[in-house]
Protein backbone atom coordinates (compact mmCIF):
# COMPACT_ATOMS: atom_id res chain seq x y z
CA UNK A 1 0.00 0.00 0.00
CA UNK A 2 2.59 2.52 1.04
CA UNK A 3 4.52 1.96 -2.86
CA UNK A 4 0.94 2.89 -4.25
CA UNK A 5 0.70 6.42 -2.28
CA UNK A 6 4.01 7.51 -3.28
CA UNK A 7 3.43 6.19 -7.06
CA UNK A 8 0.19 8.75 -6.68
CA UNK A 9 2.89 11.21 -5.90
CA UNK A 10 2.93 11.95 -9.49
CA UNK A 11 0.64 9.54 -11.33
CA UNK A 12 0.95 11.08 -14.72
CA UNK A 13 3.96 9.42 -15.50
CA UNK A 14 2.16 6.40 -15.56
CA UNK A 15 2.21 4.14 -18.70
CA UNK A 16 5.73 6.35 -20.24
CA UNK A 17 8.28 3.74 -20.96
CA UNK A 18 10.96 5.90 -20.92
CA UNK A 19 11.97 7.74 -17.69
CA UNK A 20 14.72 9.89 -19.47
CA UNK A 21 11.94 11.69 -21.37
CA UNK A 22 8.45 11.21 -19.25
CA UNK A 23 6.89 15.13 -17.93
CA UNK A 24 8.20 14.78 -14.40
CA UNK A 25 11.90 14.04 -14.95
CA UNK A 26 11.71 16.60 -18.16
CA UNK A 27 9.47 19.52 -16.37
CA UNK A 28 11.42 19.27 -13.12
CA UNK A 29 14.85 19.45 -14.95
CA UNK A 30 13.61 22.72 -16.91
CA UNK A 31 12.47 24.04 -13.91
CA UNK A 32 15.60 23.31 -11.81
CA UNK A 33 17.44 24.99 -14.60
CA UNK A 34 15.05 27.90 -14.84
CA UNK A 35 15.74 28.56 -11.19
CA UNK A 36 19.36 28.31 -11.36
CA UNK A 37 19.37 31.57 -13.80
CA UNK A 38 16.87 33.33 -11.06
CA UNK A 39 20.10 33.03 -8.51
CA UNK A 40 21.63 35.97 -9.12
CA UNK A 41 25.51 35.75 -9.49
CA UNK A 42 26.71 38.61 -6.96
CA UNK A 43 26.87 37.50 -3.46
CA UNK A 44 26.43 40.92 -2.05
CA UNK A 45 24.69 40.19 0.97
CA UNK A 46 25.97 42.38 4.30
CA UNK A 47 25.39 39.38 6.70
CA UNK A 48 27.19 36.72 5.10
CA UNK A 49 30.68 37.71 5.65
CA UNK A 50 30.15 37.78 9.63
CA UNK A 51 28.27 34.59 9.22
CA UNK A 52 31.75 33.11 7.96
CA UNK A 53 33.59 34.43 10.89
CA UNK A 54 31.13 33.13 13.56
CA UNK A 55 31.36 29.69 11.80
CA UNK A 56 35.15 29.47 11.81
CA UNK A 57 35.64 30.67 15.36
CA UNK A 58 32.71 28.00 16.27
CA UNK A 59 35.10 25.62 14.09
CA UNK A 60 38.56 26.41 15.25
CA UNK A 61 37.58 27.15 19.58
CA UNK A 62 34.09 24.62 19.59
CA UNK A 63 32.84 27.48 21.75
CA UNK A 64 29.71 29.28 20.87
CA UNK A 65 30.22 32.86 21.02
CA UNK A 66 28.02 34.80 23.91
CA UNK A 67 29.84 38.79 23.51
CA UNK A 68 30.29 40.59 20.74
CA UNK A 69 33.85 40.29 19.55
CA UNK A 70 34.11 42.58 16.00
CA UNK A 71 33.08 46.47 16.92
CA UNK A 72 34.11 48.59 19.32
CA UNK A 73 30.89 50.36 20.15
CA UNK A 74 28.97 46.89 21.76
CA UNK A 75 32.46 45.10 22.42
CA UNK A 76 31.75 42.38 25.16
CA UNK A 77 28.40 43.64 25.34
CA UNK A 78 25.95 40.32 25.91
CA UNK A 79 25.20 38.72 22.34
CA UNK A 80 23.93 35.40 20.85
CA UNK A 81 24.23 33.42 17.19
CA UNK A 82 20.95 32.69 16.84
CA UNK A 83 21.62 31.11 13.37
CA UNK A 84 25.27 29.21 14.18
CA UNK A 85 23.67 26.19 11.99
CA UNK A 86 22.63 28.12 9.24
CA UNK A 87 26.48 29.04 8.92
CA UNK A 88 28.11 25.91 9.07
CA UNK A 89 27.19 25.36 5.47
CA UNK A 90 28.42 28.72 3.78
CA UNK A 91 31.30 28.58 5.65
CA UNK A 92 31.94 24.71 4.19
CA UNK A 93 31.62 26.15 1.07
CA UNK A 94 33.77 28.76 1.81
CA UNK A 95 36.46 26.23 2.56
CA UNK A 96 36.53 24.27 -0.46
CA UNK A 97 35.55 27.09 -3.28
CA UNK A 98 35.78 30.27 -1.57
CA UNK A 99 33.41 33.12 -3.81
CA UNK A 100 32.39 29.56 -6.03
CA UNK A 101 31.59 27.69 -3.14
CA UNK A 102 28.93 30.46 -1.09
CA UNK A 103 27.54 30.22 -4.77
CA UNK A 104 27.15 26.85 -5.27
CA UNK A 105 25.89 26.80 -1.82
CA UNK A 106 23.26 29.39 -2.26
CA UNK A 107 21.97 27.56 -5.59
CA UNK A 108 21.70 24.21 -3.87
CA UNK A 109 19.13 25.54 -1.15
CA UNK A 110 17.59 28.20 -3.94
CA UNK A 111 16.74 25.18 -5.61
CA UNK A 112 15.55 23.10 -2.81
CA UNK A 113 13.44 25.53 -2.02
CA UNK A 114 11.59 25.78 -5.00
CA UNK A 115 11.77 21.98 -5.76
CA UNK A 116 9.88 21.37 -2.92
CA UNK A 117 7.07 24.38 -3.40
CA UNK A 118 6.64 22.63 -6.78
CA UNK A 119 5.89 19.62 -4.63
CA UNK A 120 3.57 21.39 -2.67
CA UNK A 121 1.77 22.51 -5.43
CA UNK A 122 1.31 19.03 -7.21
CA UNK A 123 0.05 17.24 -3.90
CA UNK A 124 -2.39 20.56 -3.95
CA UNK A 125 -3.26 20.51 -7.92
CA UNK A 126 -2.06 17.09 -8.95
CA UNK A 127 -1.34 18.84 -11.94
CA UNK A 128 2.53 18.97 -13.74
CA UNK A 129 1.42 22.30 -15.60
CA UNK A 130 0.26 24.39 -13.06
CA UNK A 131 2.71 23.08 -10.37
CA UNK A 132 5.49 24.11 -12.89
CA UNK A 133 4.24 27.24 -13.43
CA UNK A 134 3.16 28.13 -9.57
CA UNK A 135 7.00 26.96 -8.51
CA UNK A 136 7.70 29.22 -11.72
CA UNK A 137 5.55 32.30 -10.26
CA UNK A 138 7.56 31.25 -6.56
CA UNK A 139 10.86 31.70 -7.63
CA UNK A 140 9.84 34.64 -9.08
CA UNK A 141 8.57 36.20 -5.79
CA UNK A 142 11.09 34.52 -3.98
CA UNK A 143 14.67 36.43 -5.28
CA UNK A 144 13.99 39.20 -2.67
CA UNK A 145 16.00 36.44 -0.36
CA UNK A 146 18.05 34.63 -2.99
CA UNK A 147 21.94 34.74 -1.90
CA UNK A 148 23.89 33.67 0.52
CA UNK A 149 21.72 33.78 3.23
CA UNK A 150 20.94 31.89 6.20
CA UNK A 151 17.24 32.21 6.11
CA UNK A 152 16.99 29.98 2.93
CA UNK A 153 17.46 26.85 5.18
CA UNK A 154 14.63 28.47 7.39
CA UNK A 155 11.89 28.26 4.36
CA UNK A 156 12.94 25.22 3.21
CA UNK A 157 12.41 24.01 6.48
CA UNK A 158 9.30 25.67 6.54
CA UNK A 159 8.73 23.22 3.64
CA UNK A 160 9.48 20.40 5.06
CA UNK A 161 6.79 20.51 7.61
CA UNK A 162 4.18 21.24 5.00
CA UNK A 163 5.19 18.60 2.99
CA UNK A 164 5.18 16.58 6.64
CA UNK A 165 1.81 17.72 7.72
CA UNK A 166 0.32 16.47 4.29
CA UNK A 167 2.48 12.97 4.38
CA UNK A 168 1.66 12.59 7.76
CA UNK A 169 -2.35 11.66 6.79
CA UNK A 170 -1.31 8.52 5.21
CA UNK A 171 1.64 7.92 7.13
CA UNK A 172 1.05 9.01 10.71
CA UNK A 173 4.43 8.23 12.02
CA UNK A 174 5.64 11.40 10.62
CA UNK A 175 4.39 13.35 13.06
CA UNK A 176 7.73 11.98 15.28
CA UNK A 177 9.58 13.82 12.74
CA UNK A 178 8.33 17.00 14.43
CA UNK A 179 10.67 17.44 17.12
CA UNK A 180 13.78 16.85 15.13
CA UNK A 181 12.59 19.29 13.02
CA UNK A 182 12.04 21.91 15.27
CA UNK A 183 15.60 21.14 16.91
CA UNK A 184 17.28 21.63 13.91
CA UNK A 185 15.32 24.61 13.37
CA UNK A 186 16.17 26.83 15.97
CA UNK A 187 19.39 26.45 15.88
CA UNK A 188 19.09 27.48 11.88
CA UNK A 189 17.12 30.37 11.69
CA UNK A 190 14.27 32.01 13.33
CA UNK A 191 11.82 31.68 11.22
CA UNK A 192 11.22 28.52 13.36
CA UNK A 193 8.33 30.40 15.03
CA UNK A 194 6.42 31.02 11.86
CA UNK A 195 6.31 26.98 11.83
CA UNK A 196 5.17 26.68 15.40
CA UNK A 197 2.26 29.11 14.52
CA UNK A 198 1.41 27.25 11.80
CA UNK A 199 1.18 23.90 12.89
CA UNK A 200 -0.88 25.58 16.07
CA UNK A 201 -3.27 27.11 13.35
CA UNK A 202 -3.42 23.83 11.19
CA UNK A 203 -4.44 21.87 14.43
CA UNK A 204 -7.19 25.03 15.42
CA UNK A 205 -8.82 25.03 12.18
CA UNK A 206 -9.00 21.33 11.12
CA UNK A 207 -10.22 20.23 14.73
CA UNK A 208 -13.78 21.01 14.43
CA UNK A 209 -16.00 19.62 11.82
CA UNK A 210 -17.01 21.87 9.55
CA UNK A 211 -19.57 21.35 5.97
CA UNK A 212 -21.00 24.59 5.02
CA UNK A 213 -20.31 26.42 1.24
CA UNK A 214 -17.14 25.71 0.03
CA UNK A 215 -15.37 25.00 3.42
CA UNK A 216 -15.16 21.44 4.38
CA UNK A 217 -13.50 19.77 7.39
CA UNK A 218 -14.33 16.25 8.78
CA UNK A 219 -12.37 17.15 11.98
CA UNK A 220 -9.83 15.39 13.58
CA UNK A 221 -10.31 11.94 14.64
CA UNK A 222 -9.62 11.94 18.80
CA UNK A 223 -6.33 9.76 18.48
CA UNK A 224 -5.21 11.61 15.39
CA UNK A 225 -5.66 14.99 17.01
CA UNK A 226 -4.20 13.57 20.27
CA UNK A 227 -0.58 12.63 18.57
CA UNK A 228 -0.78 15.84 17.06
CA UNK A 229 -1.06 17.37 19.73
CA UNK A 230 1.79 15.70 21.83
CA UNK A 231 4.09 16.11 18.69
CA UNK A 232 3.38 19.86 18.79
CA UNK A 233 4.05 19.28 22.75
CA UNK A 234 7.35 17.30 22.16
CA UNK A 235 8.42 20.23 19.11
CA UNK A 236 8.17 23.27 21.45
CA UNK A 237 10.24 21.56 24.18
CA UNK A 238 12.90 20.34 21.46
CA UNK A 239 13.04 24.41 21.23
CA UNK A 240 15.28 24.27 24.17
CA UNK A 241 17.32 22.08 23.11
CA UNK A 242 20.14 24.73 21.98
CA UNK A 243 23.58 26.69 23.28
CA UNK A 244 21.75 29.77 24.51
CA UNK A 245 18.61 28.20 26.31
CA UNK A 246 15.59 30.26 26.78
CA UNK A 247 17.50 33.51 25.14
CA UNK A 248 17.50 31.82 21.49
CA UNK A 249 13.52 30.92 22.21
CA UNK A 250 12.79 34.25 22.61
CA UNK A 251 14.73 35.99 19.96
CA UNK A 252 11.75 36.34 17.53
CA UNK A 253 9.92 38.09 19.97
CA UNK A 254 12.80 40.23 20.70
CA UNK A 255 13.13 41.06 17.58
CA UNK A 256 9.44 41.88 16.98
CA UNK A 257 9.45 44.19 20.30
CA UNK A 258 12.51 45.57 20.55
CA UNK A 259 14.21 46.05 17.71
CA UNK A 260 11.74 48.77 16.12
CA UNK A 261 14.42 50.44 14.05
CA UNK A 262 15.96 47.70 12.53
CA UNK A 263 12.43 46.79 10.89
CA UNK A 264 12.01 50.58 10.05
CA UNK A 265 14.95 51.33 8.35
CA UNK A 266 16.01 47.34 7.25
CA UNK A 267 14.73 47.47 3.10
CA UNK A 268 13.19 44.43 3.53
CA UNK A 269 11.37 44.48 6.18
CA UNK A 270 9.55 47.46 4.29
CA UNK A 271 6.05 46.82 2.87
CA UNK A 272 5.53 45.55 -0.49
CA UNK A 273 5.87 47.94 -3.37
CA UNK A 274 2.44 47.00 -5.16
CA UNK A 275 3.91 49.27 -8.20
CA UNK A 276 6.88 46.85 -8.50
CA UNK A 277 7.29 43.55 -10.59
CA UNK A 278 7.18 41.45 -7.23
CA UNK A 279 3.94 43.46 -6.18
CA UNK A 280 2.25 43.15 -9.55
CA UNK A 281 2.87 39.25 -9.73
CA UNK A 282 1.29 39.02 -6.37
CA UNK A 283 -2.36 41.01 -7.37
CA UNK A 284 -2.30 38.99 -10.21
CA UNK A 285 -2.10 35.38 -8.50
CA UNK A 286 -4.54 36.94 -5.94
CA UNK A 287 -6.97 38.10 -9.18
CA UNK A 288 -6.60 34.90 -10.65
CA UNK A 289 -7.15 32.71 -7.70
CA UNK A 290 -10.35 34.59 -6.83
CA UNK A 291 -11.67 34.66 -10.09
CA UNK A 292 -11.31 31.00 -10.40
CA UNK A 293 -13.07 30.30 -7.48
CA UNK A 294 -15.83 32.27 -8.81
CA UNK A 295 -15.71 30.52 -12.52
CA UNK A 296 -14.96 27.02 -10.85
CA UNK A 297 -15.74 26.79 -7.63
CA UNK A 298 -13.55 24.42 -4.99
CA UNK A 299 -13.57 23.00 -1.90
CA UNK A 300 -11.47 25.05 0.84
CA UNK A 301 -10.02 23.07 4.01
CA UNK A 302 -9.93 25.58 7.07
CA UNK A 303 -6.19 25.26 7.65
CA UNK A 304 -6.32 26.30 3.53
CA UNK A 305 -8.20 29.77 4.27
CA UNK A 306 -5.81 30.26 6.87
CA UNK A 307 -2.63 29.85 5.59
CA UNK A 308 -4.16 32.05 2.88
CA UNK A 309 -4.81 34.89 4.36
CA UNK A 310 -1.09 34.69 6.69
CA UNK A 311 0.46 34.47 3.50
CA UNK A 312 -0.87 37.42 1.95
CA UNK A 313 -1.00 39.55 4.84
CA UNK A 314 2.79 38.90 5.68
CA UNK A 315 3.67 39.57 1.89
CA UNK A 316 2.02 43.06 1.59
CA UNK A 317 3.10 43.89 5.27
CA UNK A 318 6.83 42.79 4.48
CA UNK A 319 9.13 42.26 1.50
CA UNK A 320 10.64 39.43 2.42
CA UNK A 321 7.97 37.06 3.71
CA UNK A 322 7.29 36.99 -0.25
CA UNK A 323 8.94 33.89 0.53
CA UNK A 324 6.44 32.92 2.90
CA UNK A 325 3.33 33.77 0.54
CA UNK A 326 5.23 31.73 -2.62
CA UNK A 327 5.17 28.55 0.19
CA UNK A 328 1.98 28.77 1.72
CA UNK A 329 -0.12 30.24 -1.09
CA UNK A 330 1.21 29.38 -4.46
CA UNK A 331 0.31 25.86 -4.16
CA UNK A 332 -3.23 26.46 -3.59
CA UNK A 333 -3.33 29.30 -6.74
CA UNK A 334 -1.76 26.14 -9.21
CA UNK A 335 -5.11 23.72 -7.48
CA UNK A 336 -7.24 26.71 -8.08
CA UNK A 337 -5.54 27.35 -12.08
CA UNK A 338 -5.29 23.80 -12.90
CA UNK A 339 -7.77 22.65 -15.54
CA UNK A 340 -8.60 19.48 -13.86
CA UNK A 341 -10.05 18.61 -10.76
CA UNK A 342 -8.41 15.43 -10.46
CA UNK A 343 -5.31 13.31 -11.96
CA UNK A 344 -3.10 15.35 -14.09
CA UNK A 345 -4.63 16.06 -17.74
CA UNK A 346 -2.29 14.26 -20.62
CA UNK A 347 1.03 16.35 -20.80
CA UNK A 348 2.50 15.16 -24.48
CA UNK A 349 5.32 13.23 -24.45
CA UNK A 350 8.84 13.95 -26.49
CA UNK A 351 10.75 11.48 -28.67
CA UNK A 352 13.37 9.94 -26.46
CA UNK A 353 15.83 12.21 -28.96
CA UNK A 354 14.22 15.33 -28.10
CA UNK A 355 14.27 14.51 -24.70
CA UNK A 356 17.21 13.90 -24.19
CA UNK A 357 18.50 16.73 -26.79
CA UNK A 358 16.36 19.07 -24.25
CA UNK A 359 18.29 17.55 -21.15
CA UNK A 360 21.52 17.97 -22.34
CA UNK A 361 20.74 21.78 -23.85
CA UNK A 362 19.96 22.40 -20.50
CA UNK A 363 23.06 20.99 -18.80
CA UNK A 364 25.32 22.74 -21.55
CA UNK A 365 23.70 26.41 -20.22
CA UNK A 366 24.07 25.27 -17.13
CA UNK A 367 27.89 24.24 -16.80
CA UNK A 368 28.48 27.41 -19.12
CA UNK A 369 27.45 30.02 -16.28
CA UNK A 370 29.02 27.72 -13.85
CA UNK A 371 32.24 28.25 -15.10
CA UNK A 372 31.82 32.04 -14.64
CA UNK A 373 33.43 33.41 -11.07
CA UNK A 374 30.59 34.91 -9.11
CA UNK A 375 30.79 38.53 -8.28
CA UNK A 376 31.02 40.28 -5.26
CA UNK A 377 28.47 42.97 -6.12
CA UNK A 378 26.94 44.40 -8.83
CA UNK A 379 28.62 46.08 -11.69
CA UNK A 380 29.01 50.06 -11.45
CA UNK A 381 28.39 49.59 -7.60
CA UNK A 382 30.65 49.65 -4.51
CA UNK A 383 28.72 46.69 -3.06
CA UNK A 384 32.09 45.91 -1.27
CA UNK A 385 35.10 47.80 -0.40
CA UNK A 386 37.20 44.84 -2.38
CA UNK A 387 39.69 47.83 -4.05
CA UNK A 388 40.69 49.15 -0.58
CA UNK A 389 41.55 46.35 1.07
CA UNK A 390 45.07 46.34 -0.03
CA UNK A 391 45.23 49.67 1.53
CA UNK A 392 43.85 48.64 4.97
CA UNK A 393 46.18 46.11 5.79
CA UNK A 394 49.07 48.50 4.66
CA UNK A 395 47.63 51.39 6.15
CA UNK A 396 48.28 51.80 10.50
CA UNK A 397 44.85 52.63 11.37
CA UNK A 398 45.34 54.39 14.93
CA UNK A 399 42.34 55.55 15.98
CA UNK A 400 38.32 54.06 15.41
CA UNK A 401 36.86 54.42 12.34
CA UNK A 402 32.81 55.36 11.03
CA UNK A 403 32.03 52.44 8.62
CA UNK A 404 29.81 52.23 6.04
CA UNK A 405 26.51 49.95 7.79
CA UNK A 406 26.52 47.63 4.62
CA UNK A 407 30.57 47.21 4.92
CA UNK A 408 30.63 46.28 8.48
CA UNK A 409 30.99 42.25 7.84
CA UNK A 410 33.33 42.41 5.05
CA UNK A 411 35.50 44.57 7.63
CA UNK A 412 34.95 41.77 9.94
CA UNK A 413 35.97 39.19 7.78
CA UNK A 414 38.94 41.04 5.73
CA UNK A 415 40.23 42.90 7.95
CA UNK A 416 40.17 42.06 11.30
CA UNK A 417 42.70 43.77 13.04
CA UNK A 418 39.86 46.93 12.50
CA UNK A 419 37.12 46.90 15.20
CA UNK A 420 34.16 48.18 13.59
CA UNK A 421 31.51 51.06 14.50
CA UNK A 422 28.70 49.01 13.19
CA UNK A 423 27.59 45.99 11.05
CA UNK A 424 24.22 44.24 10.07
CA UNK A 425 23.81 42.73 13.33
CA UNK A 426 21.31 45.62 14.21
CA UNK A 427 20.03 44.23 17.15
CA UNK A 428 23.22 44.53 19.38
CA UNK A 429 23.38 47.99 17.86
CA UNK A 430 19.81 49.30 18.81
CA UNK A 431 19.75 47.91 21.71
CA UNK A 432 22.91 50.50 23.14
CA UNK A 433 21.72 53.36 20.92
CA UNK A 434 24.46 53.24 18.45
CA UNK A 435 22.16 51.88 15.37
CA UNK A 436 20.04 55.42 16.13
CA UNK A 437 23.05 57.17 16.08
CA UNK A 438 24.99 55.80 13.16
CA UNK A 439 21.53 57.14 10.85
CA UNK A 440 21.62 60.39 12.64
CA UNK A 441 25.38 60.60 11.44
CA UNK A 442 24.30 59.75 7.86
CA UNK A 443 21.45 61.88 7.64
CA UNK A 444 23.27 64.78 8.77
CA UNK A 445 21.84 65.12 12.36
CA UNK A 446 24.22 66.30 14.79
CA UNK A 447 26.76 64.90 13.09
CA UNK A 448 29.69 66.69 14.36
CA UNK A 449 28.83 66.14 17.56
CA UNK A 450 28.20 62.33 17.06
CA UNK A 451 31.76 62.02 15.37
CA UNK A 452 33.05 63.84 18.39
CA UNK A 453 31.02 61.97 20.53
CA UNK A 454 32.44 58.51 19.46
CA UNK A 455 35.90 59.80 19.28
CA UNK A 456 36.03 59.13 15.17
CA UNK A 457 39.24 59.48 13.42
CA UNK A 458 38.58 57.88 10.01
CA UNK A 459 35.40 57.79 7.74
CA UNK A 460 34.78 54.56 5.48
CA UNK A 461 32.07 55.45 3.04
CA UNK A 462 31.09 55.38 -0.37
CA UNK A 463 32.50 58.22 -2.15
CA UNK A 464 28.76 59.85 -3.46
CA UNK A 465 27.10 60.46 0.16
CA UNK A 466 25.98 63.29 1.70
CA UNK A 467 28.12 62.55 4.65
CA UNK A 468 31.48 62.52 2.46
CA UNK A 469 30.64 65.48 0.40
CA UNK A 470 30.21 67.91 4.27
CA UNK A 471 33.01 66.81 5.88
CA UNK A 472 35.26 66.95 2.59
CA UNK A 473 33.79 70.37 2.36
CA UNK A 474 34.70 71.30 6.26
CA UNK A 475 38.39 71.32 5.61
CA UNK A 476 39.11 69.29 8.77
CA UNK A 477 39.26 65.82 7.34
CA UNK A 478 41.78 64.94 4.41
CA UNK A 479 41.63 62.02 1.68
CA UNK A 480 44.07 58.79 2.74
CA UNK A 481 41.79 56.52 0.10
CA UNK A 482 39.80 57.51 -2.73
CA UNK A 483 38.87 55.51 -6.08
CA UNK A 484 36.24 57.20 -7.29
CA UNK A 485 33.92 54.87 -5.16
CA UNK A 486 35.04 54.16 -1.98
CA UNK A 487 37.01 56.25 0.31
CA UNK A 488 38.58 56.17 3.67
CA UNK A 489 39.16 60.20 4.93
CA UNK A 490 41.29 60.95 8.41
CA UNK A 491 40.54 63.91 10.91
CA UNK A 492 43.18 66.48 10.23
CA UNK A 493 41.51 68.87 13.29
CA UNK A 494 39.16 68.51 15.70
CA UNK A 495 36.01 70.63 15.60
CA UNK A 496 32.83 72.09 17.50
CA UNK A 497 29.02 72.12 16.31
CA UNK A 498 25.79 70.40 15.58
CA UNK A 499 25.51 69.67 11.42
Amino acid sequence: MGSTKAQAMFSSDAGISSPIVCPTVLLSSTLMAVVFFFVPRSIADPDIWWHLRNAQILSSTHRFIGTDLYSYTAFGAPWINHEWLGELPFYFGWLHGREHGLYLITVLAVELLIMGIFLLAYRRSRNLKSSLLGALIAAALSTVSFGPRTVLFGWILLVVELLLLDFSRDWPFLLWMFPTLFLVWVNTHGTWMIGMVLFALYVMAESPRISGGHLHSNGLAKGWLRQLLCSFALSFAALFVNPYGWRLVAYPINLAVRQKLNIANVEEWRSLDLLSLRGGTLLLCLALLALSQLYRPRTWRPHEVVYLLIGTYAALTHSRFLVLFSILVIPLFARSISLSRGDDSPVKTPSSLTGAALLFLLCCLVVGRLKDPPELGSKGEAAYPSSSLAFLHGQQIHGRILNEYLWGGYIIWNARSIPVFIDSRVDIFEYNGTFKDYLDIIRIKNTVSLLNKYNIEYVFFEKDTPLVYLLEHTGRWKADFDDGNVVLLERIAHEEGDL
